[in-house]
């Protein structure tokens, strides 16, 4: 996962009602002294304490041992205050006064200043090692949350904007400037705004909810700590050095992918779906379906999914619906075949270890088998492959491969603040120009009450500011690698070296974004493209050249040698039916869930599951509790990651693997027609851009081993 996005994924804009992820940032200090001023000045009105240096361009402080709950909560209002007294000004301009500067200039600035100057408030919820502050960092997000949607439901904002285009005019204004202004009324009149003042108060109490709903369902799956214990019999089939590590491994990650046991898997598995919040979550969910159909009800949407994708490149869920039925049908025989090679292996070790052997395949199976699959039938041994893949080793290939790729120059900072010791910053220049663009935070191991998956967190657009200057990029990248022990370094298995470059993808993306205005920065595309360009840059883990520079024998210092990269290579099409079957469960769920006003969701979660795999899910649990793009954003649009992988897959295909995947030329291409851009073109025209042709999904299904 992507923006937080489940890797970096957010709507930036006065009328869409939540800035989820793209949280906003304020300036570094001990202690804070506001003062009744515009925004414009709202920096220099701030009192700056701080122990280490601020690296210039980050306005923020970002090390949270140093604030206190009083200090976010006293921060959070104070920026509240300040940025509605700057809305009315806005609201209160009589319409034949309205000009570019003072409304829609105005009303950009504000968005950034929101962007940036949130961010210590919302973001240490998800990183901060003292739960106090964490707590306060929640309150502060549904504090900040309640207040954009107040913002979003202006009508006095909406006609000044409405006033500009009909009595002052588009003409001569940038293409992105023209964009933005289509933007805000567009996103007004999905907000109600040219309706009746009484569905606009329902919509306003609509999002207020649903924003509060959100905000409490991550945070259940945050401060969840369920442990498990086992006895080591009881782990028959996992490497004594895996065992050794489970107490620094997170309990999400799945030990069911090495263990023989099956009365293990049976408890892991079961666990982890029915206790992971699944009370808590459950009600939670089924109320936002609801408020969600409410919401697009009043708008005059058929449906939340007709609602959403309007804005995205699908357009409809009738497209949605049959991209993913058509898709399940191409698949289909390819798990039929993938499905007996399991039941096999599970035969197999039944009879080793004196098991029934029911004759199908259980839930808990599903991924203990994929694993099985790669290891005897591709002969690809994880526990054998970790051992080239180093967490050092692999970040400094990682960065190496990225600089060369897209011509940049990383730079850590020494002695910089962080929110914990084991944080990195890292300064981005282009390495020819020497221009400043950015920094990133990487953040890689687990700890009590951290963000529990893989993503990143947008905490400074790069756009242009209120005086015209360029303001820098910032993000931060939250992992969950296995921490090093006293024997051993920190080592990755090749799905994790996977994820670490699919989401330091992401990271590049919010970098090297140069549109004008925040509400196109980074990664600020459609939803269903937002994956693309880090899924592109996934292939280069299957790749000899790159992996030659990011893996080293944690003993030896050994290449991974190539037989196991060819290995490697063939099993990339090991399980496709299956994985890309399970997505697919994912995303037809989703938009079920959205194109109807309620849903029992652990029932519906059930038959889906039945309907696509022919497997049962374990009884009286619910996992559709623990899916937090459900409730972080990614409502109605899960299928996006198999949409997305389509042109990602055309991206690699056609240019890279032909061109070369190393070649700077294309890396330069690439950066300038796809990640530069942000927002501030349709996804479409960046990848016609890029392919100089319209996308096809011919390279996807060859990926997939499928015929084309």
């Amino acid at each position: 996962m992507t923006v937080v996005l489940f890797s970096a994924f957010s709507r930036l804009s006065l009328f869409s009602g939540t800035i989820r992820r793209c949280t906003s940032v304020l300036p570094k200090t001990r202690q804070f002294s506001f003062t009744r001023t515009p925004l414009t000045v709202f920096r220099r009105q701030i009192s700056v304490t701080t122990i280490m240096p601020t690296p210039q361009g980050i306005n923020g402080l970002y090390d949270f041992r140093r604030v206190t709950p009083d200090d976010i909560e006293k921060q959070t209002d104070a920026l509240i205050s300040q940025q509605r007294a700057s809305y009315d000004a806005v609201g209160s301009l009589p319409l034949d006064t309205v000009s570019y500067d003072n409304v829609i200039k105005k009303l950009a600035d504000l968005m950034n200043e929101r962007s940036t100057f949130g961010s210590p408030l919302d973001f240490p919820q998800h990183a901060a090692t003292d739960k106090a502050v964490r707590e306060a960092s929640s309150k502060a997000e549904q504090k900040l949350e309640e207040f954009d949607v107040e913002m979003s439901m202006r009508k006095d904002i909406f006609d000044r904007v409405v006033a500009f285009k009909e009595n002052v005019g588009v003409e001569g204004m940038s293409s992105e400037q023209k964009r933005l202004v289509d933007k805000l009324i567009l996103h007004g009149r999905r907000n109600g705004l040219h309706l009746s003042s009484e569905i606009q108060d329902q919509v306003k109490s609509i999002k207020k909810r649903m924003s509060e709903l959100s905000i409490k369902f991550q945070r259940n799956l945050n401060e969840d700590n369920t442990k498990l214990f086992f006895t080591r019999e009881e782990l028959a089939g996992m490497p004594d050095d895996f065992i050794n590590e489970l107490a620094q491994v997170n309990q999400r990650t799945g030990l069911i992918y090495r263990c023989d046991s099956v009365k293990v898997k049976v408890q892991l598995l079961g666990s982890i779906m029915r206790n992971l919040c699944m009370e808590e979550n459950t009600p939670i969910l089924e109320e936002l379906i609801t408020l969600r159909q409410k919401e697009a009800d009043l708008l005059g949407y058929k449906n939340h999914a007709a609602y959403v994708l309007e804005e995205r490149m699908a357009k409809t869920p009738e497209n949605v619906a049959e991209f993913l039925s058509g898709l399940s049908e191409k698949l289909q025989p390819l798990w039929k075949q993938e499905r007996q090679d399991m039941l096999k292996l599970k035969k197999d070790e039944c009879e080793k270890y004196s098991y029934e052997y029911s004759g199908k395949l259980d839930f808990w199976d599903f991924r203990y088998y994929m694993n099985q699959v790669e290891e005897k039938m591709f002969a690809v041994d994880q526990d054998e492959v970790r051992q080239y893949f180093p967490l050092d080793k692999v970040t400094s290939g990682l960065l190496d491969i990225y600089q060369i790729l897209l011509g940049l120059k990383f730079t850590q900072e020494v002695d910089a603040d962080t929110w914990h010791e084991d944080v990195k910053l890292y300064r981005v220049n282009d390495a020819e120009t020497g221009e400043k663009m950015g920094y990133f935070f990487l953040d890689l191991y687990p700890r009590d009450g951290k963000f529990g998956h893989a993503a990143i967190f947008p905490l400074q657009p790069s756009c242009e500011g209120p005086t015209g200057d360029r303001q820098v990029a910032v993000c931060a990248m939250m992992c969950n690698f296995t921490k090093p022990t006293k024997d051993k370094p920190a080592l990755l298995d090749h799905s994790e070296v996977e994820t670490y470059f699919h989401e330091f993808g992401h990271v590049m993306h919010h970098i090297c974004s140069r549109a004008t205005f925040a509400m196109f920065a980074g990664t600020r595309v459609e939803r269903d493209f937002l994956e693309a360009p880090s899924q592109m840059l996934e292939n280069w883990v299957w790749e000899k050249e790159p992996l030659a520079l990011m893996s080293g024998h944690y003993k030896t210092g050994e290449n991974l040698p190539d037989e196991i990269v060819e290995r490697l290579q063939k099993s990339r099409k090991a399980n496709a039916g299956g994985f890309n079957l399970r997505q697919i469960i994912l995303g037809t769920f989703d938009q079920a869930i959205h194109t109807r006003g309620q849903a029992d969701t652990k029932s519906l979660f059930a038959q889906t599951y039945r309907d696509i795999m022919d497997i049962e899910p374990i009884p009286n649990t619910n996992m559709p509790a623990n899916f937090g793009h459900l409730a972080g954003g990614y409502d109605a649009q899960y299928y996006g990651y198999l949409w997305s992988e389509v042109f990602s897959m055309d991206m690699y295909e056609s240019r890279f693997k032909k061109e070369g995947i190393l070649t700077p030329a294309v890396g330069t291409d690439y950066r300038t027609k796809i990640l530069q851009p942000g927002g501030s073109k349709d996804a479409a025209d960046l990848l016609r851009d890029f392919l100089g042709r319209d996308p096809t999904h011919d390279a996807f299904l060859r990926n997939k081993g499928l015929q084309v």
